[in-house]
């Protein structure tokens, strides 16, 4: 890389960031150029919509009976309404408009600060000679049903791995089965099920220093989505047998208990807790979440992140390394998992202004976003509810959650899906020093007394 290449970028980015400036003020010259003093009407009944529209969605989710119902009314409505005013005042085009602008500016800006593929993409090593003792635990009911739809039993077989199927009516210790085939000379361990069973046999597999095989047979597999694998068709994992390449990723710890996605803590770990939460999802949840969102119910929690304090977060989400940009819910993906360092996320809205408050982003009193180490969860409670990469335990308070960087070795597919460029966050500073960049003077050169006379 040239000098300055990093600072100034490439030609292509800096006029993408320059179009982005074009397109975010003809966003913001439109409203006064076309509707002229209503525009600054427009902009407080458009914002206005959106604050309604948030605070009703909070009193939907903190309150049951009839101002659920009416608060949900007004969720919907709110924008109807909004839309209606435009167009009585013929000004909807131009809302239209401004909008397609902020879009067109969003998306150029986002391709101008994207990143090359080196700083986004996990490291990866072929692999020489595939594993001799392969040993793979299946769970037929994960999925509903994908080991069998599928055929992974008899594949795996035929690609020379010793498969144990999960029977129905058996309780199985998936940690103790793992462990078993390790002492009889298994040197590759892998499961086709969902990620709390991944994340159990992935840690015997970190603490023995064998590879780790994933078979996206689970119900959502986050884990082997962020790691690039199929989930249309799990038989495609099976690849890694033969034909693979080796990635280093970071495990994460909570309470002594290895996850591969997340811990989550406060009000989605108590809802998952819930024996109605496993037969009616919704259900549980709608109502749960009043008595947690007033502090009714759930414990009170204080989290330390390497020295940050998290105050009564009524949600808190310790992931392995940090989802996408602007995901607080552990929904995103993550494009690497081996940054060495966990996700934290905590969120603390106590009424319908603080909702409101959270429009202005990360900077809000109500939201934490950063990265750490180490995260220690304490609470009043002798116990906390943990949900592990779905899982609903209870810890024996203080819960320390750690990241252990490079702990596990994954063999995945050569040939695989992949995971998509990351959207980066927008910095309109950084887009700035994209769109007019400062070139350094060129260096004096100093001439040696008597050089170039005759």
């Amino acid at each position: 890389m040239a000098p300055g290449a990093q600072t100034l970028g490439s030609a292509a980015q800096r006029w993408l960031a320059r179009l982005s400036f074009v397109f975010a003020g003809l966003a913001v010259a439109i409203l006064p150029a076309a509707a002229g003093l209503k525009s600054i009407a427009m902009l407080a009944v458009g914002l206005g919509g959106a604050a309604v529209s948030l605070a009703a969605a909070f009193v939907v989710l903190s309150n049951r009976g009839l101002r659920r119902w009416l608060s949900l009314a007004a969720f919907v409505l709110a924008p109807i309404a909004v839309i209606g005013v435009y167009a009585f005042a013929s000004l909807l085009w131009v809302a239209v408009v401004a909008a397609a602008a902020w879009l067109f500016a969003g998306l150029t800006a986002r391709a101008a600060l994207t990143r090359g593929v080196r700083d986004w993409r996990m490291p990866e090593t072929p692999v020489v000679r595939p594993a001799a003792h392969p040993f793979l635990i299946m769970n037929p009911k994960s999925g509903g049903g994908k080991v069998a739809r599928f055929d992974l039993q008899r594949k795996a077989e035929a690609l020379g791995a010793e498969v144990h199927l999960i029977g129905e009516s058996e309780h199985a210790d998936v940690a103790a089965l793992a462990e078993q085939a390790v002492a009889r000379g298994a040197d590759l361990l892998g499961v086709a099920g969902g990620d709390g069973t991944q994340a159990i046999v992935a840690g015997i597999a970190a603490r023995h220093s064998i590879p780790f095989m994933v078979i996206a047979a689970g119900t959502r597999n986050h884990f082997a989505l962020d790691l690039g694998l199929d989930r249309d068709d799990p038989s495609n994992c099976l690849a890694a047998l033969t034909d693979a390449v080796e990635l280093r990723v970071d495990l994460g710890e909570v309470g002594g208990r290895t996850f591969v996605n997340n811990a989550s803590f406060g009000a989605y770990a108590e809802v998952v807790e819930s024996p109605a939460y496993r037969g009616d999802k919704l259900g549980a949840t709608l109502d749960s979440l009043p008595d947690l969102l007033t502090g009714r119910r759930g414990a009170q929690l204080l989290a330390d992140a390497d020295g940050v304090e998290i105050s009564k977060p009524q949600a808190l989400l310790v992931a392995n390394n940090p989802y996408g940009t602007g995901d607080v819910a552990g929904l995103s993906r993550r494009a690497r998992l081996d940054r060495g360092v966990l996700g934290v996320v905590g969120v603390m809205v106590g009424s319908a202004r603080q909702a409101v408050g959270l429009l202005r982003g990360r900077s809000t009193a109500g939201l934490t976003v950063i990265t750490a180490r180490q995260v220690v969860i304490t609470a009043a409670a002798a116990e906390i509810p943990v949900g592990a990469d779905g899982e609903a335990v209870l810890m024996s308070a203080p819960v320390t959650c750690r990241i252990r960087p490079g702990a596990l070795r994954v063999r995945v597919p050569r040939d695989r899906p992949g995971v998509p460029r990351p959207k980066p966050q927008i910095s309109w500073a950084r887009l700035m020093q994209l769109a007019a960049p400062r070139r350094r003077a060129p260096r004096a050169v100093r001439v040696a007394p008597g050089a170039g006379s005759g």
